[in-house]
């Protein structure tokens, strides 16, 4: 998966401490994370513009299962994230990158 962005080290440094990848590539037009089978990648589009939300032009976003919501989102918080107003449901919390992309912060799936 690659990611358009304005600061590919920046995005990648972010997700990096959410995902617990390595930075395994970081150039100021391409950076890129993984553990060895999967792989983020962030490429440098100067004129990108981060989606407005709630709204339609959301392209994709992240989900990311953790074992403490709250706790998670007051991390991710202090890295740079941002938590938009709107909510969708209950459970998770859609928070934003350091650049306006969207991703859900979500609890462990439940066994059944």
């Amino acid at each position: 998966m690659t990611i358009d962005c304005a600061e590919p080290k920046t995005l990648a440094e972010f997700y990096s401490k959410i995902t617990g990848f390595e930075v395994q590539y970081a150039e100021d037009e391409y950076a890129g994370i993984g553990d060895g089978t999967t792989s983020i990648y962030f490429q440098r589009v100067p004129d990108r513009r981060a989606p407005s939300w709630p709204g339609p032009d959301k392209q994709f976003h992240l989900d990311f299962r953790v074992p403490d919501v709250d706790k998670a989102v007051e991390e991710y918080l202090a890295l740079g994230a941002t938590k938009p107003e709107f909510q969708a449901g209950h459970g998770w919390v859609t928070l934003a990158d350091p650049e306006g992309h969207l991703f859900d912060v979500c609890p462990p799936r439940e066994d059944g």
